[in-house]
């Protein structure tokens, strides 16, 4: 994932292809950069669905003193992600899938 992407589609297209039953009003962005509020899709897993959920941009790792750390957690390389300690215990149980798409 690069440092921006845009999110510019409607709130039914969004429910339509991630099959989610709710799709709280969000403002769509053309330049959406780290630490902003992000469309996200979230599996529940106490209820076993997918649920649409607005999330900070940037990952604050649990041993982390300042949360201004998850600034430039963005993104992270599929070959080292299991590797580095910033990652290795949320790669495990806290995925979400980030939208970003056009109409």
């Amino acid at each position: 994932m690069c440092g921006r992407f845009s999110l510019v589609c409607s709130k039914t297209a969004i429910a339509q292809t991630f099959n989610v039953s709710s799709v709280p009003d969000f403002i769509p962005q053309y330049n959406i950069a780290p630490a902003q509020t992000i469309a996200t899709i979230r599996q529940d897993l106490e209820q076993q669905e997918r649920q649409f959920q607005l999330m900070h941009w940037g990952l604050i790792p649990h041993w982390a003193k300042d949360e201004k750390i998850g600034y430039k957690l963005i993104n992270a390389r599929v070959e080292t992600v299991t590797e580095k300690p910033a990652f290795r215990q949320a790669i495990r149980s806290q995925r979400c899938l980030i939208l970003g798409m056009k109409k």
